[in-house]
């Protein structure tokens, strides 16, 4: 028997069986034509089909591997902002902290010369000023990044949250900031410049400008903020100290202390971060 291929119009492929002599159990088929058994072949195995398949699962793995490309590059964007918004934290955090400590040394400045002022009297009445000024006690001081400040206007905002000239009614507001009414402090100028200048040159590599002013004790109850209060007072004696720190990119701290003298010093009552 003789297997062959048969290729009809469908596409199908069949294979048919010849036989080359007569089947031995029967003579029926003596001297008849030839019969042809076909046997249908899946399509599956045409060498076509097969091919299709394969450009299919192409197709599906290129899907496959540009949404994973898609995903590294969406985890590789977070990661690239996520690092980025902790630089900008870490220099932020590391600002505020340079400012406060530049506030902190203005203060110290600040209390190291009041201790050799024994009467506060003349000190919350009149223009005193520290031995570290940078120029006359008001004007405009240019920042290391070219932003300027007024110094009256800087008094003006501590006084009255405003950088024009406060009238004693809005220095005796009652507000969040300043709630003691009369007693509020009004304050005054006593000391400013360049961070850098407190020590010899090249000691202090700091862009930060300090100032320091003086008020009355917001403790007392006399109604007189230009004045210590008399014995008896419970602020007698004290005096508050606001000390400001200012750099570049609007970076700014403000501390307020209360001070009263000692046997050899001033020392501080109070210390609290002004917000």
């Amino acid at each position: 028997m003789i297997m062959r291929p048969l290729f009809t119009t469908n596409g199908a492929v069949r294979v048919f069986c010849e036989a080359t002599s007569p089947p031995r159990w029967t003579r029926r088929t003596r001297g008849k034509s030839k019969r042809k058994h076909f046997l249908r072949v899946p399509s599956v195995l045409r060498g076509g089909a097969v091919k299709s398949e394969g450009r299919h699962d192409a197709g599906i793995a290129l899907v496959v591997v540009l949404l994973a490309l898609v995903l590294l590059s969406a985890v590789g964007v977070v990661l690239v902002l996520t690092t980025t918004a902790e630089t900008r934290i870490a220099a932020n955090f590391r600002s505020a902290q340079q400012g406060l400590y530049a506030a902190d040394a203005a203060a110290e400045c600040a209390m190291d010369e009041l201790r050799t002022i024994t009467d506060w009297n003349a000190l919350l009445g009149g223009p005193m000023l520290s031995s570290f000024v940078d120029g006359p006690p008001g004007g405009t001081r240019r920042l290391d990044d070219g932003s300027v400040l007024d110094l009256v206007q800087l008094v003006n905002i501590a006084n009255c949250q405003k950088a024009t000239a406060c009238t004693a009614a809005e220095m005796n507001a009652v507000t969040d900031d300043r709630p003691w009414g009369p007693n509020n402090p009004r304050w005054k100028l006593f000391a400013y410049g360049r961070l850098r200048d407190l020590l010899p040159a090249g000691s202090i590599q700091s862009p930060w400008y300090v100032v320091a002013m003086v008020g009355d004790d917001a403790g007392e109850t006399d109604n007189d903020p230009d004045k210590d209060g008399g014995a008896g007072n419970p602020g007698a004696g004290v005096i508050a100290l606001r000390a400001e720190a200012f750099a570049g990119q609007g970076a700014h701290k403000v501390i307020e202390l209360t001070v009263a003298h000692g046997e050899s010093a001033v020392r501080m009552l109070s210390w609290r971060e002004i917000r």
